[in-house]
């Protein structure tokens, strides 16, 4: 016969081994999954998903990129992405970072990653946020095209560029961002055909955007876009953005009109500088800046 003593030390014993032996909540795949879909699905989904990495469920982070895999189960460190996230490897992720994932859900994924990268088949995966939830009102807003900009653009046009800095100064990575432009404005509210953004996407002004390529945007996204410059670039909220008045403007393109570009409506004054001036259907280049209306005056036109 056991002693009552020792009989409850060894079940004490079984009770604090069977705890240890259940996975820790950090380790389990819908609080991963809920991590990547608020800060990495944006871009990391779909057919246009960086180097073919999707991380909208839990066969496409085990399948990982081009590259090869992503994650080694069972050796966080081993794991590429974790090292983006810390930025142990460049470009650091989120891409469009700061800010970047918190210490604590990096710990989780880390967490995650060295329990094996369980999947729990019993537990749906949380469902995506809708990439472009339609406003109630039926009008475009900034949280309509940010999606597009994320997954097709930041590469390139923000502080973590797969270049030195972005291209022309551009950051794509918010509206602020957007609106102030680079070296030139690239939105006019309430212009299309006046917005760089707008003819880059098209293919009406050159280099076409994405710079790699095609494909392009897809018909309705470029349509997407064109509306929220249209209606006048609203944030979120609905507000209008303001024009930028005194900002800059330059267009290469085909004159359409006598004192159109592109379809992109002009003022001459008697300041504007006039080399060789393009009739219709000529080459041309214009520079110009906005007035506070969202006129496009010209300062230079010349034939190309």
């Amino acid at each position: 016969m056991e002693f009552p003593t020792r009989a409850f030390g060894r079940l004490a014993c079984a009770i604090l081994a069977s705890a240890s032996a259940l996975p820790a909540s950090a380790q389990t795949w819908p609080e991963v999954a809920a991590i990547l879909r608020d800060n990495c699905v944006a871009c990391h989904t779909g057919d246009y998903a960086p180097l073919g990495l999707s991380l909208d469920s839990h066969a496409g982070l085990v399948a990982g990129s081009w590259n090869g895999p992503v994650i080694a189960p069972g050796d966080p460190g081993g794991s590429e992405l974790l090292r983006r996230l810390r930025g142990q490897s460049e470009p650091r992720m989120p891409l469009d970072g700061p800010p970047f994932l918190e210490d604590d859900q990096i710990a989780l994924i880390a967490d995650w990653v060295a329990a094996g990268a369980p999947h729990d088949e019993t537990t749906e995966n949380p469902a995506p946020a809708p990439a472009t939830p339609p406003a109630d009102d039926g009008r475009t807003t900034f949280s309509d095209i940010a999606p597009i900009l994320k997954q097709r653009c930041i590469v390139c046009h923000s502080d973590n560029s797969r270049y030195d800095a972005p291209p022309e100064g551009l950051r794509l990575t918010g509206l602020p961002e957007v609106l102030a432009g680079g070296d030139r404005i690239v939105v006019i509210p309430g212009n299309p055909e006046g917005s760089e953004l707008w003819r880059r996407i098209t293919g009406v002004a050159h280099p076409r955007m994405p710079f790699d390529g095609p494909p392009w945007l897809p018909d309705d996204q470029i349509a997407r876009i064109r509306a929220w410059i249209a209606e006048g670039a609203m944030d979120d909220a609905g507000t209008p953005a303001p024009i930028p008045a005194g900002g800059q403007v330059r267009f290469r393109g085909v004159m359409t009109g006598a004192a159109e570009i592109d379809g992109a409506a002009f003022a001459i004054t008697g300041d504007t500088r006039i080399d060789d001036r393009p009739p219709p259907g000529a080459a041309a280049e214009l520079r110009g800046r906005i007035a506070p209306d969202g006129t496009i005056v010209a300062t230079r036109l010349r034939a190309r």
